[in-house]
C-alpha cells in the first residue's frame, strides 16, 4: 500500500527466426535515463518490466520466462549535478556457456536455462513484496502464509503439547522456571524438564542461618532479634552462624557496684553482706554508700564499754509491767503466769485457765479457779493419780455367780452371755436357756436321719438295722430267725438305741444309764458288758443286783465329745443265756451354768 507499480513495456517483437530483441531506452527525470537491450528465444509468454516507486526510491523488476538463452542488460545513469556527468555502468550475466559485453547494443547467444530468473534493480535500495500481507494469497484456512523471496508457501497449521510452543514452525519446550509460570512453594526451587517442571525442595540451612526468598542460605543477626539473647549486663556481638556475649564494664565508686545488666551503679547493702558490721545488740541501718549502727530495742549505749547493754525492764519499772511474774530477757521482758492461769493477749495480765479444756482427767472433770478436779462415772473408781479412772471388774469383785454361764467386765458394769451357739439368753439376763433346733427346725438333716437336740446343739442319727433283723420301731431292732442254739445265746435277741447328753461340768463318778429285764423273775441273772467304744476307759459297768446292772462315767471330759458305747446284758434264766445289745450315745456338750 506504499509503493507504486508501473507496467512500462511488452516486447513480442521478433529479431531472427525464433529471436526476439527489445530495446528500451527511457528517461524517467531530466537527471535520470535508463537504457536496456533484451535478446531472448522467442516466447509465447512476453516480457513484462515494472517500475516500483517506493519512499523516492525506484525498483526496476524484470521478468523473464523460462528457456531463456541469454539475456544483456545495460543501465545507463546519468545525474546532473550542474554540469553534465555522464556515467556508464555496465553489467553483464551469463549462465552455463556465455560471455557479455556492456556496449550500446549488446548481442550475446546463451545456452538455455533450466529456470526461471527473476532480477530486481533498485536505484536506491531494493525488498521483497510480502504477498501474505495482500489479499490475493490463496491459501486454506487451516493453512497458514509463509512469505519467501519473490513468492509465498502455504504451510499447514502446527499445533504443540502442553509445555512447548512453537518457534519456526518447530515445537520448543517452554522454561516455566525462566518464564516464572511454575507453582512452586516457598522452600522449593523451580527446576525445567522437557515439556514441564519440577520442584526440588531447597537445601536446609544450619543452626544460625536462614533461607532467603531465593533460597540462599543466610546469617542470623541474633543480637537484632527483639528479645536479646545476652543476659543483662552484657554486650551481644554478631558472629558467623552464631554470636557472643561479652560484659560490660561500668566503674562504681565505693560503697556502689554495678548492676545485674551492667548499665548504671547500684548501692551496697552493707547490713546484707556476710561481713559483721555492728557489734553484738545494734542494728545496722543501710545508707547511700555507706551505713549505721544503731543499740536495738531494749538496749542502751553503755559510754565506757563502747557497746550496748540490755535494759532490764523488770528492775526499772517493778510491778507495772506485769500482773503476776516479770522476768527479764535480751533486749526486751516476758510477763508469766503460775498454774491453773494463763497470759491474756495483752500479754501482762493472766486469767484463769480452764484445764478441763485440755481433757486431763480420763472421764468427768470440774474447772475450779487456778486449777481443776477429776471425777468417775458410776462403775469406776479414781486412781491415786487424781487423773485417771480405771473400771470396775464386777464379775471379779461379786460374791458369788452374777451369771448362770459367762460373766463379761463392760466399762462401768457388766453382762452375762452364752455359749455362741445352741444357748439363748433368758429373760432374767443372766441364765441360759438351750435351744431345740429338732423342734423349731433350726437344723439341716436329711429325711433319712433323725434330728437329736442337744445341750447347745444337736446331732442327726440314722438307725439301720443289721443282717437276719428287722426295726419294730423307731430305735429298736429285733432278730428275725435263729439257726442253732449257740447263735441263739450269742447274737442279741434286740438291739437298742439310746441317747444321752451331759455337760463338761459332770460330777464324776456319774452313773449315766441302767440296764435290767423287764419283767424280772425270781432265779434271774444278769451279766453286763462294753464290748465296743470305751478305747479310752471313760465308762464302766457296775452290777446291782441280780437282775440290774449300772453303766458309770469314772472319768471327766475336759472338752465337749461324742461317744458310741455297746453294753451287753446276758440274761440268765431258766438254764438259757439271752443277750441284749443297747446302743448308747453319749453327748458331752460346753458347761452353760
Amino acid at each position: 500500500s506504499l509503493c507504486e507499480t508501473y507496467t512500462l513495456w511488452l516486447c513480442p517483437q521478433s529479431l531472427l527466426s525464433g529471436i526476439s530483441m527489445c530495446l528500451l531506452s527511457l528517461s524517467l527525470f531530466p537527471s535520470l535515463f535508463l537504457s536496456l537491450t533484451l535478446i531472448y528465444p522467442f516466447h509465447p509468454t512476453p516480457l513484462s518490466l515494472h517500475l516500483v516507486s517506493c519512499f523516492h526510491s525506484l525498483f526496476l523488476l524484470l521478468y523473464l520466462p523460462s528457456d531463456t538463452l541469454g539475456v544483456s542488460l545495460g543501465v545507463s545513469l546519468g545525474v546532473t549535478l550542474g554540469v553534465a556527468l555522464g556515467v556508464s555502468l555496465g553489467v553483464s550475466l551469463g549462465f552455463t556457456l556465455g560471455v557479455s559485453l556492456l556496449v550500446s547494443l549488446l548481442v550475446s547467444l546463451l545456452v538455455s536455462l533450466p529456470f526461471s530468473l527473476f532480477l530486481s534493480t533498485s536505484l536506491s535500495f531494493h525488498t521483497d513484496i510480502n504477498e501474505c500481507l495482500m489479499s490475493t494469497r490463496t491459501c486454506q484456512m487451516n493453512e497458514r502464509c509463509v512469505n519467501t523471496a519473490g513468492s509465498f508457501v502455504c504451510q499447514r497449521q502446527i499445533t504443540c503439547s502442553l509445555g512447548y510452543q512453537i518457534n519456526n514452525d518447530v515445537c520448543e519446550d517452554v522454561d516455566e522456571c525462566f518464564q516464572g509460570t511454575h507453582n512452586c512453594r516457598p522452600g522449593f526451587e523451580c527446576v525445567n524438564s522437557e515439556g514441564s517442571f519440577r520442584c526440588n525442595a531447597k537445601p536446609r540451612c544450619s543452626m544460625g542461618f536462614t533461607q532467603d526468598t531465593h533460597g540462599n542460605c543466610i546469617d542470623i543477626d541474633e543480637c537484632g532479634v527483639v528479645g536479646q539473647p545476652c543476659s543483662p549486663g552484657f554486650n551481644c556481638i554478631n558472629t558467623v552462624g552464631s554470636y557472643s556475649c561479652q560484659r560490660k564494664i561500668i566503674m562504681c565508686s565505693r560503697g556502689y557496684h554495678a548492676s545485674p545488666d551492667g548499665a548504671r551503679c547500684i548501692d551496697v547493702d552493707e547490713c546484707q553482706s556476710a561481713l559483721l558490721h555492728c557489734g553484738e545488740g545494734q542494728i545496722c541501718h543501710n545508707l547511700p554508700g555507706s551505713y549505721r549502727c544503731d543499740c536495738q530495742t531494749g538496749y542502751q549505749y553503755d559510754m565506757f564499754r563502747k557497746t550496748c547493754v540490755d535494759v532490764n525492764e523488770c528492775w526499772r519499772y517493778p510491778g507495772r509491767l506485769c500482773a503476776q511474774t516479770c522476768e527479764n530477757t535480751p533486749g526486751s521482758y516476758q510477763c508469766s503466769c503460775t498454774a491453773g492461769f494463763s497470759l491474756s493477749r495483752d500479754g501482762k495480765n493472766c486469767e484463769d485457765e480452764n484445764e478441763c479444756l485440755t481433757n486431763p482427767c480420763s472421764q468427768e472433770c470440774a474447772n475450779i479457779y487456778g486449777s481443776y478436779q477429776c471425777y468417775c462415772r458410776q462403775g469406776s473408781y479414781l486412781r491415786e493419780d487424781g487423773h485417771t479412772c480405771e473400771d470396775i471388774d464386777e464379775c471379779a469383785q461379786s460374791i458369788g455367780h452374777l451369771c448362770s454361764f459367762k460373766c463379761v467386765n463392760v466399762p462401768g458394769s457388766y453382762q452375762c452371755a452364752c455359749p455362741e451357739y445352741g444357748y439363748t439368753m433368758s429373760p432374767n439376763g443372766r441364765s441360759c436357756r438351750d435351744i431345740d433346733e429338732c423342734t423349731i427346725g433350726a437344723h439341716n438333716c436329711s429325711l433319712a436321719e433323725t434330728c437329736y437336740n442337744i445341750q447347745g446343739g444337736f446331732r442327726c442319727l440314722s438307725f439301720n438295722c443289721p443282717q437276719n433283723y428287722r426295726k419294730s420301731s423307731d430305735m429298736r431292732c429285733e432278730r428275725q430267725s435263729c439257726p442253732n442254739l449257740l447263735d441263739c445265746q450269742n447274737s442279741p435277741l434286740r438291739i437298742t438305741y439310746y441317747h444321752l447328753s451331759f455337760q463338761t461340768n459332770i460330777v464324776i463318778p456319774a452313773q449315766i444309764f441302767r440296764i435290767g429285764p423287764s419283767p424280772a423273775y425270781s432265779g434271774d441273772n444278769v451279766i453286763i458288758t462294753i464290748t465296743q467304744g470305751n478305747l479310752e476307759n471313760y465308762f464302766s459297768t457296775r452290777k446291782l443286783n441280780a437282775y440290774t446292772g449300772a453303766v458309770y462315767m469314772h472319768r471327766q471330759v475336759r472338752e465337749p465329745q461324742d461317744f458310741l458305747i455297746d453294753v451287753e446284758m446276758k440274761l440268765w434264766r431258766q438254764g438259757t443265756f439271752t443277750t441284749f445289745l443297747a446302743r448308747i450315745y453319749v453327748f458331752i456338750t460346753a458347761n452353760s451354768l
